[in-house]
This record gives structure tokens, C-alpha cells and sequence, in this order.
């Protein structure tokens, strides 16, 4: 499973977190940046992770800014994304089994690193449950096909 990852300058510390996290546990991964604490813009690095997950670069897209928020505004705006915003492991798990999540946003100042890579655990580990809940992705896809043109 190969995990797109990026963050800004508030989220530079969880993403090495991250990193370290998926190097131990054997994942592939792609770093879209940033690369320093120098102030920049979320979007010039949430952007071409969320793309890489859509196009089927990368299975998973985990990005982190500050909040979490801004980043996952960014990335629900490529079609074909489904990114949650999670700051605990019962939203991981349960946005990759009801909403198949493709990608998770965080926010390093709202979530300790420790706390961090077992929600980053939870989200890699659980797969989509499909059946009933397949009905309601299918819709979201409609929803997005109707607007993304």
C-alpha cells in the first residue's frame, strides 16, 4: 500500500511522526512536502496529494496542517476524494467502514503525536464495509459528478 502525505509548515513535526510510523510498519509512501518550518501555503501541498490518490498514484492520503481543517477543504475538492478530518481513532475507524475514506487530515496543535499515529493505525487498518454503505458513497459520487464539471 503506497500513502500520500503532505502538510504546511504547522504540520511539518506530526508528518515526520507519520513518517517514522509508516517507515516501521513497512508502508511505501510519497512525500509531497512541505520540507521546512518556513511559512507556506497549504494548498501547494494538500493539492498534489489528493490528486496523486485520485489518479491511483497512491492508495491513501493522509495530510496535516495546523487544525487538520484547511488541508481537508483542499483535498475534498478533487474529485473522486473522500477526506475526513479526524482527531480520534472511533472517527478513523468508522470513516474508512461507512464513508470509504481515501484520505485522513489532522492537525498537529489538536491531536498529540502519540495519540496521532494510532488514529494513523486505525484509518490504514480498517477496510470499507460496503453493502448498504456503498449506496451512500455512490450518492456522494453523484453529488460530486453533478457539481465537478
Amino acid at each position: 500500500m503506497k500513502i500520500a502525505l503532505a502538510c504546511d509548515h504547522g504540520g511539518l513535526n506530526l508528518k515526520g511522526e507519520i513518517i517514522g510510523y509508516l517507515k516501521e510498519h513497512g508502508y511505501e509512501f510519497e512525500d509531497f512536502g512541505t520540507y521546512t518550518k518556513d511559512s507556506c501555503d497549504y494548498p501547494d501541498y494538500a493539492l498534489p496529494a489528493a490528486e496523486a490518490v485520485a489518479a491511483g498514484k497512491c492508495d491513501l492520503g493522509i495530510v496535516v496542517c495546523s487544525t487538520g481543517i484547511g488541508v481537508s477543504i483542499v483535498a475534498n475538492k478533487v474529485p473522486g476524494i473522500r477526506c475526513a478530518h479526524c482527531h480520534d481513532t472511533y472517527c478513523a475507524e468508522f470513516t474508512r467502514l461507512h464513508n470509504n475514506a481515501n484520505m485522513l487530515a489532522m492537525g498537529e496543535k489538536v491531536v498529540g503525536a502519540g495519540y496521532a499515529l494510532k488514529i494513523v493505525e486505525k484509518f490504514l487498518t480498517t477496510q470499507f464495509e460496503g453493502g448498504r454503505h456503498s449506496r451512500r458513497v455512490d450518492k456522494i459520487t453523484a453529488i460530486e459528478k453533478k457539481y465537478c464539471k
